[in-house]
């Protein structure tokens, strides 16, 4: 049997190899677990600006320090420590600007989830504190303009900050000024996978409203209630939004392949650098038409790569990616894969959701993406406001919850992990709003309070 690397490097030829990369990625249901991901934007304790990657308190020294006094092994490129790996499928990454992303191990329940954030979050305090640093969950950066944030040294950005701008005019904000937490999830046959793509896609909006916690850019309010939900309408419409083809009949894996195969590329990684291809098609790679690599057959890990640069609000891999919410505070890191999980681990709620979403248009679910990143959970649809719609998933979820019956020492189900979500479902209140009304009343206008109250 071929090494994990050798495999990768395998060369390509037809697309059929490609769909079974995501057909490999169905599981028995008693293998499902739970991947979750958040970032959260590092700031210096004495003036609240972004590090950089450098010097004594940079990116550089807090990955270091992670890396030397806990169970973290250095990934370099260049020389540098740009993640750090755990062995168990965990990792720390950064993101463009900084942003500080674990990608948590795959686990069983959301008890073993929140155990992991905790022990994350304690770890990085540790360093951060001889750093003089601080950390924050919000879903865009509140105080510093996008000239402001340091680029991080990693080759891939350096192609995608050329390219951004030809397609967008909010890519590079995307890059450098948002922070989310995402949920992956698994699925046992394609049958599954279908039903679960279409329900998550048709329902992230109302999550964003319920995680919707970005109200602010360059010190003052921006007229959202989620502007990070905003920024993503603008990046570029080539590989980000609803994906409407994902309800048509015969969706599947290989119609997915075929998304994939034209959605524009960004790099060919070869011999430790990145070469910019950016706005080819990978099927002209396939094709062995690739500008520069003429004749050349891709491997997969040039498809694995490829896959990873594609940002629709739910993103198929070998699992199912959850990305339609803002960065939050600990509840709400826990909070999501409770939603998630409580709607698409369990049959009946999976039912249920479907039910309540399978007569919803391409245009009931743009208008409410759109919507909700300015009005949230008081957006109107179909003569009924999000809020009320909220409320009917996170019942569907809490049952779903309660039917898996995972408990914890104390003989807890996962159910209580929504308790978050059903405070701003039940009040109309989301976050943002809570940020709004504090900026108007105690914080005087000011946008520093922010960092100190809702730091972690």
């Amino acid at each position: 049997m071929s090494s994990p690397s050798a495999a990768a490097a395998t060369p390509v030829t037809d697309r059929r190899a490609l769909i079974e990369t995501l057909e490999s990625g169905c599981k028995p249901r008693s293998a499902f677990r739970i991947g979750t991901e958040h970032e959260k934007f590092a700031y210096r304790l004495s003036d609240l600006t972004p590090p950089p990657y450098e010097g004594p308190d940079g990116i550089g020294a807090l990955l270091s320090g992670l890396a030397t006094r806990f169970d973290w092994r250095p990934v370099r490129e260049s020389g540098q420590i740009i993640a750090l790996t755990d062995g168990t499928g965990g990792s720390i990454t950064l993101e463009p600007g900084g942003q500080v992303e674990l990608s948590g191990a795959p686990l069983e329940t959301i008890h073993q989830t929140c155990a992991e954030v905790n022990t994350h979050l304690a770890q990085v305090k540790a360093i951060n504190q001889e750093l003089g640093l601080g950390m924050i969950g919000l879903g865009f950066q509140p105080k510093w303009r996008r000239e402001d944030i340091p680029w991080m040294p990693k080759g891939r950005y350096a192609v995608m900050k050329r390219y951004m701008p030809t397609v967008g005019s909010l890519g590079l904000d995307m890059m450098t000024r948002t922070c989310t937490v995402q949920v992956n999830l698994d699925f046992d046959t394609e049958a599954d996978m279908v039903k679960k793509f279409r329900v998550s896609l048709a329902l992230q909006p109302i999550a964003t409203a319920l995680f919707a916690n970005s109200p602010f850019s360059e010190g003052r309010p921006n007229g959202f209630l989620s502007y990070r939900s905003h920024v993503w309408t603008d990046t570029d419409p080539d590989r980000t939004g609803d994906l409407p083809f994902v309800f048509e009949d015969g969706f599947g894996f290989e119609r997915y392949v075929d998304y994939l195969l034209d959605v524009p590329m960004y790099f060919v990684y070869r011999d430790g650098r990145y070469v910019d291809v950016a706005g080819r098609s990978f099927r002209a790679f396939l094709d062995g038409r690739l500008p520069g690599f003429e004749g050349e057959a891709p491997t997969l890990s040039d498809w694995s790569d490829h896959m990873t640069t594609s940002f629709p609000e739910v993103r198929l891999k070998k699992f199912l990616e959850m990305r339609g919410t803002d960065g939050g505070p600990w509840r709400r890191l826990c909070a999501l894969p409770a939603l998630w999980v409580g709607l698409l681990y369990c049959p009946d709620a999976l039912d249920a959701a479907w039910d309540l979403v399978k007569d919803w248009t391409a245009e009931d679910r743009n208008h409410l993406r759109r919507s909700v990143s300015r009005t949230a959970l008081a957006t109107r649809f179909r003569n009924v406001s999000v809020q009320e719609i909220a409320l009917k998933v996170l019942e569907i979820a809490r049952t779903g919850l309660e039917l898996r019956a995972r408990r914890d020492g104390f003989g807890e189900s996962e159910a209580h992990f929504l308790s978050a979500l059903w405070e701003i479902a039940e009040s109309g209140r989301t976050p943002a709003q809570e940020l709004l009304e504090r900026f108007h009343g105690p914080w005087g206008g000011s946008v520093d309070p922010v960092f100190r109250e809702f730091a972690y």
